[in-house]
């Protein structure tokens, strides 16, 4: 296992972070723990959360994750650990969410962090993040931005003043984003040097061989702010390991949560996918660790973002980190790229 440096902070995280989105749901207590045991068994250090998980997320299971987390975290050595977790937005209809009250301002940073810690029992988050912009972005596989859809929001100076204070007051280390826009990065970025606030350390978004958006503009921006990518979705919600190419299996997300992952779902992608995975056949790689590999050697990625439901699907993944693309399987994978670029973006 390798360590990276996130962005300009001290914290020194490994390639592999631990996702934790199923606990609450797809996973018990006494499965999300055997999963951190095995993950930091195996070298791993950085462990990602957020208030709104599990997911699909509901009134009934708002916080069940951290709460996991959190009675596991309690029995271990915590300035061994990275702990990160998020901040949910508005504009998803999340009534239940703080009472319905998801502006990122002032108070919701304050009750959000405030919350998370005693769900986490925990003094401090290492990293905290803002799930998705307050402002309106096309996010989640939309690719369109309408501005008839643009609304008032918490201004981004006042968003970094809130986050400075609870920073002062040592509840959290380091502030990132998610599901984020060059624009958005560089505004960030540039208040924060403006006006001596907060800098963003890191982004998380979306990230695999369906979806390479990141390439462009946005890698462009981290390049010049030195904010490191957390890339998530790097299986593209299982659909890169080829289990659902031959119909859904039993126990898979798709199968289980109705309307689920809708942006992975689009015309092209089961073609895209056979080719990949006929890549992997011949040079004798899994499925998932060639989508795990490729994710890890892109220049931009911090710390690829891995969930699992079984232990086995775990340890796969985890293996993935001795795995390294020579040149010609990735002009292999660059080539099926050039021929359907982004069908999932």
């Amino acid at each position: 296992m390798q360590y990276n440096q996130l962005g300009e902070s001290d914290l020194k995280v490994s390639e592999i972070c631990l996702g934790t989105m199923t606990y609450g749901r797809q996973n018990t207590i006494e499965e999300a723990h055997q999963q951190l045991d095995y993950a930091i068994a195996q070298g791993v250090n950085f462990i990602d959360a957020a208030e709104m998980y599990p997911v699909p997320a509901s009134a009934e299971t708002y916080g069940t994750t951290e709460k996991f987390i959190g009675e596991w975290l309690k029995h271990q050595q915590r300035d061994k650990l990275i702990v990160a977790t998020k901040i949910a937005g508005p504009g998803r209809g999340f009534k239940w969410l703080r009472g319905g009250a998801k502006a990122i301002d002032r108070d919701n940073i304050k009750q959000a962090v405030d919350d998370s810690l005693k769900r986490l029992q925990t003094d401090y988050i290492d990293l905290y993040q803002i799930h998705w912009p307050d402002r309106y972005v096309p996010r989640f596989g939309q690719t369109v931005f309408d501005p008839t859809q643009v609304k008032p929001s918490t201004p981004i100076v006042e968003q970094l003043e809130a986050f400075a204070d609870v920073i002062q007051a040592g509840k959290i280390r380091y502030l990132g984003l998610s599901n984020e826009t060059p624009w958005g990065v560089t505004q960030f970025s540039n208040a924060a040097k403006q006006l001596g606030l907060p800098k963003v350390v890191s982004i998380q978004n979306a990230y695999n061989l369906l979806n390479r958006v990141f390439d462009g503009a946005l890698a462009e921006a981290v390049y010049y702010e030195n904010i490191g990518l957390l890339a998530y979705s790097p299986l593209a919600f299982g659909l890169l390991t080829g289990k659902y190419l031959n119909g859904k299996p039993e126990k898979a997300r798709f199968s289980l949560f109705e309307n689920f992952g809708q942006r992975y779902l689009k015309p092209k992608v089961s073609e895209v996918v056979a080719a990949y995975i006929d890549i992997a056949k011949h040079h004798q790689l899994s499925p998932a660790q060639l989508a795990l590999a490729f994710v890890r050697s892109r220049w931009f990625v911090t710390s690829t973002i891995i969930g699992a439901t079984t232990l086995e699907q775990l340890q796969e993944n985890l293996e993935s980190v001795n795995v390294v693309l020579d040149k010609d399987i990735l002009e292999e994978l660059d080539a099926v790229h050039a021929q359907s670029p982004n069908p999932a973006p």
